[in-house]
C-alpha cells in the first residue's frame, strides 16, 4: 500500500490520500475541541495579561516544534518514499539532528523567558523540553510513506486529551499561573511523542552495521527546516508587534481569531502532509504536474467558497468565545482571506518539496518573513490587530504566487491556469450569498 501508480488508480488520486487526510482532519477536530476547552479553562483562570502571555508561549512552542524537526521529516520522505530500503539509516540521522535542534530550542526559550523577566521562567523552560521528544516521533516515517494514518492519529488524539486533562486538573485546583497551564499542554504533547514511538517501533526495519551513512542529510534538511521556521515566524511574529504596540489583552483577542484560522486550514495542512510521498513518487515517474492539477484546484475552490460563506459572520463566530472577542472580527475576515491563499500555497509548496527544490522553498519562506515584518511595522501601529491580519493575508498571497512561479519555471505544468481561479471566485460567491443571508438575519 502507498506505492500505487496513476495507472493502478485509473489516473485518480490514490484513495489512501483522502483516507489519510480524512483521518487527520477528524483527529484535528478532536484536537481542536481539546484546544478550545484548554483556551476556555485558561481564559477563565487567568487575568487578561496572563491569558495573553499564555497564548504567546503557545505560539512560541509552535515555532520551537518547527525548529526541533528542522526539515528532517520532509527529507526523510524525499529519501525513502521511493527507496524504503534506506529507512533505518535515515531515521538514525534524522533523530540525531532533532535531538540537537531541540536542545538549542530550550536555550532559546530560556533566553526569551529571562528577557521578559518571567516570574515562572523555570517552569517555562521545563515545558520547552517537550520538542526534544520529536526525535522519537520520526519513527512514524514508515506509516507516513504508506499513507497509513490510523495509529498516528489515534495517538495524537490521546495526547490532546491528556493535555486537556492536565489543564482541567489545574483549573479545578484554582491554579492562576500561566506557566503551569503551559506545562500541562507540554506534558500531554511529550507523552504523545513517546507513545508514537512505542506504537511505531515494531514496524521499523533493523539497522545493520553495514548500512551506508546518509550523506548530506543535514545539508538537505537545513533549507527545509529554515523554511518551516520562516513560515512559523511570519505566521506568529505579529504576536510581538501586537503585544508591544496594542498590549496583552488585544493580543488575546487576536490570537483567538488566529486560532480559528488555524482550524480552518487543517484540510490544507493534512492533505499536504499526506500527499507528499505520492507527489514524490509521481515526480520520479515524471507525472507530478498531472498529480498537482488533480489536487490543488478543487481544494482551492472549496476553501474559497467556505471562507466566503463564513466571512460576514466573523463577529458572531468570535462572540462565542465572549463578547470582548468580537473586537477581532475585522481581523478574522482578513485571516479567512489568508486561509484561501494557504489552500493553494500549501499544495504548491509540497510540490516544491517533491521536486527537491529545498533551497527555493527557503527563499520563498524568507521572502514571506520580509513581507510580513515590513507590513507589520506599518499596519499594526496604523490599524491595530486588523493590520496584523492584513499583513498575514498579503504574506500568504506572496508565498502562493512565488511557489507557483518556481514550479512553472521548473517545467511542471499543474493544469490550465483558469483551473486555479476557483479560490477567489469561490470566496466572492460565498461572501455574496452569506451577506445576503446576513441582511435577512
Amino acid at each position: 500500500m502507498g506505492l500505487e501508480t496513476e495507472s493502478e488508480t485509473g489516473g485518480r488520486v490514490p484513495g489512501a490520500v483522502w483516507r489519510g487526510t480524512a483521518l487527520q482532519v477528524l483527529g484535528r477536530f478532536w484536537g481542536a475541541g481539546c484546544t478550545l476547552a484548554i483556551l476556555y479553562f485558561a481564559n477563565e483562570a487567568l487575568d487578561g495579561p496572563g491569558f495573553g502571555r499564555f497564548t504567546f508561549y503557545i505560539a512560541l512552542f509552535a515555532w520551537l516544534d518547527s525548529f526541533a524537526t528542522m526539515g528532517t521529516g520532509q527529507v526523510a520522505v524525499q529519501r525513502t518514499a521511493a527507496n524504503p530500503e534506506r529507512t533505518a539509516q535515515v531515521i538514525a540521522q534524522g533523530r540525531s539532528i532533532r535531538l540537537r535542534a531541540g536542545l538549542v530550542g530550550v536555550l532559546l526559550c530560556a533566553a526569551i523567558a529571562v528577557a521578559k523577566d518571567e516570574a515562572d521562567a523555570a517552569w517555562i523552560v521545563l515545558a520547552a523540553f517537550y520538542p526534544v521528544t520529536h526525535a522519537l516521533e520520526l519513527s512514524t516515517i514508515v506509516a507516513r510513506n504508506r499513507m497509513s494514518w490510523g495509529v498516528p492519529v489515534a495517538v495524537r488524539a490521546i495526547a490532546s486529551s491528556l493535555s486537556l486533562a492536565f489543564v482541567a486538573l489545574l483549573y479545578a485546583n484554582e491554579a492562576a499561573r500561566p506557566a503551569l497551564y503551559l506545562g500541562g499542554v507540554a506534558l500531554g504533547s511529550t507523552l504523545g511523542n513517546v507513545l508514537l514511538h512505542v506504537a511505531s517501533r515494531r514496524h521499523l526495519p533493523p539497522r545493520s552495521a553495514s548500512d551506508e551513512p546518509e550523506r548530506g542529510f543535514f545539508r538537505e534538511s537545513l533549507p527545509l527546516g529554515l523554511s518551516a521556521l520562516c513560515a512559523q515566524t511570519y505566521f506568529y511574529v505579529d504576536n510581538l508587534f501586537v503585544s508591544e504596540i496594542c498590549g496583552d489583552e488585544p493580543l488575546g483577542h487576536y490570537n483567538v481569531a488566529v486560532r480559528v484560522m488555524s482550524w480552518s486550514i487543517m484540510l490544507a495542512q493534512y492533505t499536504s502532509l499526506t500527499i507528499l510521498p505520492w507527489f514524490r513518487r509521481r515526480h520520479v515517474a515524471g507525472e507530478l504536474g498531472s498529480a498537482l492539477g488533480k489536487v490543488g484546484p478543487p481544494l482551492f475552490a472549496l476553501a474559497g467558497l467556505g471562507c466566503g460563506l463564513v466571512a460576514p459572520w466573523s463577529e458572531t463566530l468570535l462572540g462565542l468565545f465572549g463578547e470582548e472577542f468580537r473586537a477581532a472580527g475585522a481581523s478574522l475576515r482578513w485571516l479567512l482571506g489568508a486561509t484561501v491563499a494557504i489552500y493553494a500555497g500549501a499544495i504548491l509548496m509540497t510540490a516544491l518539496v517533491a521536486l527537491r527544490r529545498n533551497v527555493e522553498s527557503l527563499w520563498i519562506a524568507a521572502g514571506g518573513v520580509l513581507v510580513n515584518v515590513g507590513l507589520n511595522f506599518w499596519a499594526v501601529p496604523a490599524l491595530g490587530i486588523t493590520g496584523a491580519a492584513l499583513a498575514t493575508f498579503a504574506t500568504e498571497c506572496f508565498v502562493t504566487l512565488a511557489a507557483a512561479f518556481v514550479i512553472v519555471r521548473s517545467g511542471v505544468r499543474p493544469g490550465p491556469a483558469w483551473h486555479w481561479l476557483g479560490g477567489p471566485l469561490g470566496f466572492a460567491l460565498g461572501a455574496g450569498l452569506s451577506h445576503a443571508l446576513t441582511l435577512g438575519y
